[in-house]
């Protein structure tokens, strides 16, 4: 059973390419009717030797399955045959320009009906007026419709032409100038807001400098925690502020920081004595930043419970 399976399907493969190679042949023979007809295919007259090698091009390519070689056949015959009917149309475009236009419009006239009337022109002998019948142009459309496919239904592009007032433009009021008066009064409001802000932030960084020094003249030799002496426990934003304002005293030198024993920020004042060596040191800045997170977290690590700067009671609403 095996090797009668094998036996058909060999056959049947063999049947295969022997009707490809038919097909192959068949259109080769259309090449060589097509260049050996060419004067006679070109003829303006006839078109049925052109319409016959294409039916059967169109029967052979339908026949083959479109295998790749037959489509590559059947692309190629097509190609000659366009070049073919190119050159005919360029050959209709040539005669085209013997057209008589006169005896079209004459023979125009007499179709649809032109009647004219008896009184001529005596010098001319032309008919001076005529009537055209009022069905006159209908005969022509009617005659023209069967050359034409149905006319396609009128649409609009852009949706109907309904005539819509133009939106009214907003005249846009003019801001009246400052005068002369005002031009003169906020230059010295904002001198004095900035001169109170600035006379507030010397006034609360000199109030957290004498908490320092009093921290530290209590016991000189124990140091102080820096994350301890900014944080409060009750108020993360005046923690903020707490950190904000020491970076002042440490960047005018009026306090140091340094690391213990444990790799830990501490802060103390700077002493008299020490001032000149904090001056003629290289002083050297980096930004901190505490989150809300990290906040109390090093509330948990230091068992902060009160703060060492208390809140001012002039800040306080």
């Amino acid at each position: 059973m095996e090797g009668s399976g094998e036996e058909e399907l060999g056959t049947s493969q063999a049947h295969s390419q022997e009707g490809l190679r038919d097909v192959k042949g068949r259109y080769r023979a259309l090449f060589n009717l097509v260049k050996e007809n060419r004067d006679e295919l070109m003829n303006l007259s006839s078109d049925h030797g052109l319409n016959e090698v294409m039916d059967e091009a169109s029967g052979l390519y339908s026949h083959a399955g479109a295998s790749a070689q037959i489509q590559a056949l059947d692309a190629q015959l097509l190609v000659v045959i366009t070049d073919l009917l190119q050159e005919k149309a360029s050959q209709l475009f040539v005669e085209g320009n013997a057209f008589d236009s006169s005896a079209f419009a004459e023979h125009l006239l007499n179709f649809m009906g032109f009647n004219r009337l008896e009184d001529e022109d005596e010098e001319n002998g032309v008919a001076t007026n005529g009537r055209l019948p009022q069905d006159a142009w209908l005969r022509v459309a009617e005659r023209a419709q069967c050359c034409f496919k149905t006319a396609p239904t009128f649409h609009y592009m852009m949706g109907s032409f309904v005539a819509e007032p133009p939106p009214k433009q907003r005249v846009e009021r003019q801001k009246k100038a400052p005068t002369k008066e005002a031009q003169r009064t906020m230059p010295a409001q904002l001198k004095q807001m900035e001169e109170s802000h600035q006379e507030a932030t010397e006034k609360e960084v000199e109030r957290i400098l004498g908490f320092l020094t009093s921290y530290h003249a209590e016991d000189p030799t124990s140091p102080i925690s820096y994350y301890e002496f900014v944080i409060d426990p009750t108020s993360f934003s005046h923690t903020v502020e707490n950190m904000f304002h020491t970076s002042f005293l440490l960047r005018d030198g009026m306090a140091r920081m340094y690391l213990d024993a444990n790799k830990l920020p501490c802060i103390a004042p700077v002493t008299s004595g020490e001032t000149d060596k904090a001056e003629s040191a290289i002083r050297k800045q980096c930004i901190m930043s505490i989150s809300m997170q990290s906040w109390k977290d090093l509330i948990e690590a230091f068992e902060i419970t009160a703060p060492m700067i208390p809140a001012n009671s002039q800040n306080v609403e």
